[in-house]
């Protein structure tokens, strides 16, 4: 089948019966992407670019509403570093102009927190500069004449690196009941009962990371030489790579083992007419997994049972010491099985993925949407879109169908796909992750900076990827969230200038131009064209 489609409807037709296999994925990537008429289009798709700039197709707009180092209450805290997921839930009193906005700091970079270049040694007050930049921040936002806007607040308050956060746990993990810190805060997830869900991904990086052999636990990682924070905080490994439940009205936070640690890239909640929700969450590696767990009760995420896909047979497998000898044998615990989740879910049969990144439900269907970055030591360079479609439509189901919805390459004009969200309409917004060392060179060359896209779901357009936005130079965009009226859309712009390799010799100088640092920002986008498509 190396020929070319003959049109859309055959080309999405196609789309919806293939399988997630690698041969699939390099021909769809070669397919031509057949684009209706001029006039059919809800705006003209933005083209890849490669400008310092935070460029819009034309009829959006944007406006700065916070960036890296303000101010953001009178204790003298800070907004984060390198602002990723972006989350909103209504205030106490239900006001439908104010909301509490949540923005996760993934990591940071020490040339811009402390004027440091890679591997320079750093002592204990620079460190602990660094643990202050990242984790989360919570703020006050009201909507005005001219848009959404941060204000002052007593709810304003960060969780950082240097946190006391509890564990929700059988037994203690690495003999504590709770850790210091959250750090490498990916994207996450809000629970119905107005909670915010932040997950660690990369939690390596900062303190390295163990392994169980034999039964015993071994040290098989160090924290990178960027990073250094142990020279000073030799807090266990164990202690990160979990989904973090956190209040928004109090800032109280616990981490919540049972839904296993890995690098979290989300944690996307379902919930059943019985009150009990269901989790979805991928470890963001090469060959990583995807899981779903099931809680016990209603409203609450305390305790359940954690499962893991497997997508060649469409099935939900246990990750349930009692249940599987193999368990049995390689671990002591059921908590020994949560904390080393990754390992157990191969071992168990789960299907090694394509670096599993966000995961939305759309709210039309149910059916649960999957970004697969990448992976390229497979040859798989442009990654895809997964949809999976519990049997029955039901969340608590154990079997479920597999297919590919879009795969990224020339065909469709994107690459290395990240975040997701579905729009009150039911159609899809994507951001790519194209890695600042790869962007814009060999085969990542004709898709210019990271873009954001928009994908009608239905109508005759359904199915094309038509891009709005196009990033600033070395940055992402990430953490789209649409404002609590729908109209508008939040999105995070991260790591702007990013492989500069001193303040003299910078790569961006987004948001402010001329010859200022680059700083990561969340911006408003909205416009007559967002009207259109949104209202």
């Amino acid at each position: 089948m190396f020929h070319e489609l003959n049109s859309r409807r055959e080309f999405l037709k196609f789309m919806g019966a293939s399988g997630a296999s690698l041969s699939t994925l390099s021909l769809l990537s070669c397919t031509k992407n057949t684009t209706p008429s001029r006039t059919s289009l809800p705006f003209a798709p933005l083209k890849p670019n490669r400008e310092d700039q935070l460029n819009l197709a034309q009829g959006f707009s944007y406006d700065l509403m916070i960036q890296w180092g303000e101010k953001i209450n009178d204790r003298g805290e800070l907004f984060g570093f390198n602002n990723d997921y972006l989350a909103t839930v209504p205030m106490p009193l239900k006001n439908k102009n104010e909301a509490i906005l949540w923005a996760n700091h993934e990591y940071f970079n020490s040339l811009f927190i402390n004027g440091l270049k890679r591997g320079e040694s750093k002592n204990k007050k620079q460190i602990l500069k660094e643990m202050k930049s990242v984790g989360g921040s919570l703020l006050k936002i009201k909507k005005g004449t001219k848009g959404w806007k941060v204000i002052p607040s007593d709810y304003n308050r960060r969780v950082d690196g240097t946190s006391k956060i509890p564990f929700v746990s059988s037994r203690p993990i690495a003999g504590s009941k709770y850790a210091i810190g959250t750090s490498a805060n990916c994207a996450g997830g809000v629970t119905p009962w107005n909670t915010i869900l932040t997950c660690e991904e990369n939690y390596d990086y900062n303190y390295g990371e163990v392994d169980m052999i034999n039964k015993k636990r071994t040290l098989v990682k160090e924290s990178v030489q960027d990073s250094q924070w142990e020279k000073y905080f030799k807090y266990p490994p164990e202690h990160y790579g979990w989904v973090v439940e956190v209040n928004p009205y109090t800032g109280k936070a616990k981490k919540l083992t049972g839904i296993g640690r890995y690098a979290h890239e989300c944690a996307t909640v379902r919930q059943a007419a019985d009150g009990r929700c269901v989790v979805y969450s991928g470890d963001d590696k090469n060959d990583g997994c995807l899981y779903k767990f099931i809680a016990d009760k209603p409203n609450s995420l305390e305790s359940g049972q954690l499962y893991v896909a497997d997508t060649q047979k469409g099935r939900w497998i246990p990750l349930d010491y009692k249940k599987h000898k193999v368990l049995q044998k390689h671990y002591n615990d059921q908590t020994d099985v949560l904390v080393y989740a990754r390992k157990a879910a191969i071992q168990i049969g789960g299907t090694p993925l394509d670096r599993p990144e966000d995961i939305e439900i759309n709210p039309k269907d149910q059916a649960v949407f999957v970004s697969l970055s990448n992976n390229k030591p497979k040859g798989n360079y442009h990654g895809s879109i997964l949809k999976l479609e519990e049997k029955d439509n039901n969340p608590f189901a154990l079997e479920f169908r597999a297919r590919v919805f879009l795969a990224g390459g020339q065909g469709t004009m994107f690459s290395c796909p990240d975040n997701l969200a579905f729009d009150r309409k039911g159609n899809l917004w994507l951001t790519c992750d194209i890695s600042g060392g790869a962007m814009n060179k060999g085969t990542y060359k004709s898709f210019g900076n990271n873009g954001l896209y928009y994908i009608p779901m239905s109508g005759p357009e359904a199915g094309m990827v038509l891009q709005v936005a196009s990033a600033p130079n070395d940055a992402e965009l990430t953490g789209p969230c649409f404002a609590p009226d729908g109209r508008s859309l939040f999105l995070s712009v991260q790591h702007p200038g990013e492989r500069s390799k001193s303040l003299n010799d910078l790569t961006s100088h987004w948001p402010k131009g001329g010859p200022s640092t680059p700083k990561p920002a969340v911006v408003e986008i909205k416009g007559p064209t967002m009207d259109k498509l949104l209202s």
